[in-house]
């Protein structure tokens, strides 16, 4: 019996998208009256930049992570979707 050799990186592509188009739709859903609980979600991360002078060069590193209800379901989905795949 074959069996089709799953690619890692096809997951974690998989994943990311659900989480984006999800957080994006809660976002959305979050200004409907009745949806409202699919923008309920919490943001962690470096909130204030963290900023490197050195005269010659000036970089500036932030990172926030924002997940909702909606992020969520959509990265169950991908992960249903690549199974099925």
């Amino acid at each position: 019996m074959a069996t089709k050799d799953k690619n890692i990186w096809v997951l974690i592509l998989f994943i990311l998208a659900g989480l984006v188009v999800g957080g994006l739709l809660g976002e959305v859903a979050s200004k409907v009256d009745f949806l409202w609980w699919l923008g309920y979600g919490q943001s962690f991360g470096l909130q204030d930049p963290l900023v490197l002078d050195i005269n010659l060069l000036k970089i500036t590193f932030a990172l926030v992570i924002k997940v909702n209800i909606a992020s969520i379901i959509g990265m169950l989905l991908a992960i249903l979707i690549y199974k099925k795949v």
